[in-house]
């Protein structure tokens, strides 16, 4: 028996002996501001700063390039991954994951015809709308596009139907997407409508919304 235990001793002196503990294997697969999405073990979480440590990770800070995560009681810096599936094939679809603000709503910056916005999703908006300061900066012909009336908290505005080259949020990027350009500064962020969103599968999971390109 004591030569059991002092063999044991000696592994652990060494460092052959197994560890009570692994490290979990965590990858950043969503950045935001003071949030970020994460696979923890093969599980995708939402963890915010100040928020209690999950499964051993805490959040430490966050931005739109790095996340400093403390791992165990050891912090550690990671940038931004795909989300594959399984080993490091290629995922099938495009994905993108959006935090949901403290207001309630979805927002993430994207482009459209290479001009970068901010983006807040709206389900209940047929198309992507924005005002015509931000169209005009753009550099959009709107006014060659078919006249509309919309309605809005201020009442009937002229609007413009357009056909937008391209819009893009994260990998996912769409051609020839219907938007809507309203006379004024409304709405001051650009509405995600239907005319992108229908052609994603989305899975709204409460603290982050997970939009999937359809092949």
């Amino acid at each position: 028996m004591d030569l059991f235990k002092n063999l044991i001793v000696l592994l652990a002196l060494t460092g052959l002996a197994s560890p009570l503990w692994a490290e979990p294997m965590v990858r950043v697969v969503g950045l935001f501001s003071s949030a970020v999405v994460v696979n923890i073990d093969g599980q995708r979480q939402m963890l915010r700063v100040g928020q209690p440590a999950m499964q051993g990770v805490e959040l430490i800070s966050a931005d739109s390039r790095s996340a400093t995560l403390r791992i165990n009681g050891r912090e550690r810096v990671l940038g931004l991954e795909r989300d594959y599936s399984e080993g490091f094939a290629v995922p099938e679809r495009q994905t993108v994951s959006i935090g949901r603000s403290q207001g309630g709503h979805f927002r993430t910056t994207g482009s459209i015809n290479g001009h970068s916005v901010q983006f807040m999703v709206d389900t209940g908006a047929t198309s992507v709308a924005m005002n015509s300061q931000l169209a005009e900066r753009m550099g959009l012909n709107y006014r060659g596009g078919r006249e509309v009336q919309a309605t809005t908290a201020s009442g009937h505005v002229p609007g413009y139907l357009v056909t937008l080259d391209r819009v893009r949020i994260g990998d996912i990027e769409l051609t020839r997407v219907e938007g809507l350009v309203l006379e004024g500064g409304f709405p001051t962020e650009v509405l995600l409508g239907n005319s992108f969103l229908s052609r994603l599968r989305m899975d709204d999971r409460g603290a982050v919304l997970i939009l999937e390109r359809r092949y």
